[in-house]
């Protein structure tokens, strides 16, 4: 009787052991994937006005505050905490460039954002034929780049790639976040509604 509960006991330990392994292999950084989300949102969406106003500010207010060798600390801070390689740097760029034309479509109520990070076509009524090919063509282009960039995402942080999943539905919260009011956004249980 012993014996059996003295290896009962050590298969239960082995068990246990094989399970934290495993949980630790799982880990996912959501609070890393959020604040790069929100960056990466937040700097394809802003216009160069948008991003130069802040800026200016900081400029004034940088002599008056106090010696300039404190703005460096900050700047390094940033840096460190930003997810950025080669790849996700020129996907930016590529959506930079793109999301003008699609602001319009926005606008209008022709897209919306989707609960899964993408774009997805909501009406085509009033549209010529050329500006329903132009905005499925964008709206193609900008969904390959979104899913490019999640899983760029994934690699810069070493996510495993089964994960990318989870990406995108933190990339989708940050994208409706985003949304400017009477754009249509999708929540989680797939209804469309007006932000």
């Amino acid at each position: 009787m012993d014996k059996r509960y003295a290896l009962g006991t050590a298969a239960a330990v082995g068990l246990l052991f094989i399970l934290a392994c495993i949980t630790v292999n799982i880990y996912f950084p959501e609070a890393t994937v959020k604040q790069a989300a929100a960056e990466i949102v937040d700097e394809i969406r802003k216009t160069d006005a948008e991003k130069k106003a802040p800026e200016a500010v900081s400029l004034l207010s940088g002599p008056q505050a106090g010696p300039s060798f404190s703005l460096v600390p900050a700047a390094y801070a940033q840096e460190a905490t930003s997810v950025s390689t080669p790849a996700i740097r020129a996907l930016k760029e590529s959506m930079k460039g793109r999301f003008p034309t699609l602001k319009p479509y926005f606008d209008a109520g022709n897209v919306g954002e989707s609960n899964k990070g993408l774009l997805e076509v909501r009406d085509e009524a009033g549209l010529a034929l050329q500006a329903k090919a132009a905005l499925r063509n964008a709206v193609k282009d900008e969904n390959a780049d979104r899913t490019k960039l999640y899983a760029e995402v994934a690699k810069a942080l070493n996510i495993e790639a089964s994960q990318v999943e989870k990406i995108q539905k933190i990339f989708a919260e940050e994208w409706a976040k985003s949304a400017q009011p009477g754009w249509w956004v999708q929540n989680e249980a797939g209804a469309w509604a007006q932000k």
